[in-house]
């Protein structure tokens, strides 16, 4: 049995750098304050467009507040310097783009084994391969999901705007601390370069997850002895604690251990302490929901890219609502399983070829028209194609 997640307790944003107010921000610098806000003060990463502009802003903002900017040789240290700080005691982050992402998945796989709280932002463009490192795609979808290898469970956000990047960032590190994981923020190159205002409210208004540290003495402590909820509190650093920790499948102890019997209880875990809390995770932005018959599913730059499309439809007597994923991993699975039952159909564009479409179409199980608009990026959806396919749903 699993349990709700224990001692749920917010407090509010350090009030040192938080830069309150009204201001006009891209999308990468938003991500870059919510950060901060979030109380992260350890930054690792390595330049790379179109994600660059994170590591810019922290740069120049952390040697102000008391944190701490490396930049790495490479992503793959990137990586793993923030998941050795986070095990320091820090909130830290990274950021990359494309090619980089694909270099971070085999240590954001070993984040994942070693329940590690961290953020890692992918501001996604033009692949593959060096692609387009300028031009919006949406592309690493999949790889969010099924980069590294091995069985696990991911938590993805995915913002629409430069206030969901500031959002979205402290949800992300809310959700590093609440279920000990790293978390991804998909932003595209929409998102993350174009500017907008952004309201950034009061340290006391703005409320953070401290780490969850362990109740239990240095001499009975085990790191990976998991609560009702699955999830392991952790150990403070600098209290006399000693614990080992390995990429290899390990006991509660820590300690490697090789069989079956230890890979089924540990790699279980690891995915049931998501799925089990898919409900509290998972996060969408419904409108025309009510009498919708043709539900247009979307996330990031290409949600607000449909609305013209959606518009359009109802003033000609279509009935047809929006849902925007800002989580798309977990997969909203229940709900769309339960929509297909009653809609004649979903259209789901993406700036990509066909990635999340497919839970879509696995999830409504036959039960309603799945229509795939896809994209191989470089720019935008035209909405007049969104619009078609809308008509094609509802046929």
């Amino acid at each position: 049995m699993t349990g709700k997640i224990k001692q749920i307790k917010t407090v509010p944003a350090d009030p040192r750098g938080v830069l309150t107010g009204s201001h006009y921000l891209d999308g990468d610098h938003a991500a870059a304050e919510g950060c901060i806000a979030a109380g992260s003060r350890f930054f690792a990463g390595y330049p790379i467009t179109p994600a660059t502009e994170i590591a810019e802003r922290v740069s120049a903002r952390f040697p102000r507040i008391g944190g701490i900017f490396v930049q790495m040789e490479d992503e793959l240290a990137s990586m793993n310097a923030i998941l050795g700080a986070s095990w320091g005691g820090a909130k830290a982050m990274t950021c990359t783009s494309g090619p980089g992402f694909s270099l971070m998945m085999e240590n954001f796989g070993l984040g994942i084994m070693l329940e590690t709280p961290c953020v890692l932002a992918n501001v996604q463009r033009g692949g593959p391969s060096t692609g387009l490192p300028t031009l919006v795609a949406q592309s690493d979808m999949m790889q969010a999901r099924w980069g590294s290898h091995g069985d696990y469970e991911v938590i993805a956000l995915v913002p629409d705007s430069p206030q969901e990047c500031f959002d979205l960032t402290i949800t992300a590190f809310n959700y590093s601390e609440l279920y000990r994981m790293p978390i991804l923020i998909m932003m595209d190159e929409c998102v993350g370069h174009m500017t907008e205002r952004v309201i950034i409210p009061e340290a006391d208004k703005i409320r953070i997850v401290p780490r969850r540290y362990t109740t239990e003495s240095p001499s009975t402590y085990l790191p990976y002895k998991a609560d009702d909820d699955l999830i392991p509190p952790m150990p403070p650093v600098g209290e006399g604690y000693r614990f080992h920790v390995t990429g290899l499948t390990h006991d509660e102890k820590g300690y490697p251990v090789m069989n079956a019997a230890t890979q089924k209880k540990l790699v279980s875990r690891l995915i049931n302490k998501v799925k089990d809390h898919a409900e509290e995770i998972i996060i969408t932005d419904e409108k025309y929901m009510d009498d919708a018959e043709i539900v247009l599913l979307s996330y990031g730059i290409t949600g607000r890219v449909a609305i013209p499309a959606i518009e359009k439809a109802r003033e000609e007597g279509l009935k047809v609502g929006s849902m925007r994923l800002k989580t798309v991993w977990p997969f909203p699975e229940k709900r769309i399983r339960e929509m297909s039952k009653h809609i004649k159909g979903f259209v789901f564009p993406e700036l990509n070829m066909g990635q999340v479409v497919l839970e879509a179409e696995r999830c409504a199980c036959g039960n309603c028209k799945v229509v795939r608009v896809p994209h191989a990026g470089g720019w935008v959806h035209d909405p007049e194609v969104i619009y078609d396919a809308i008509k094609e749903a509802a046929k």
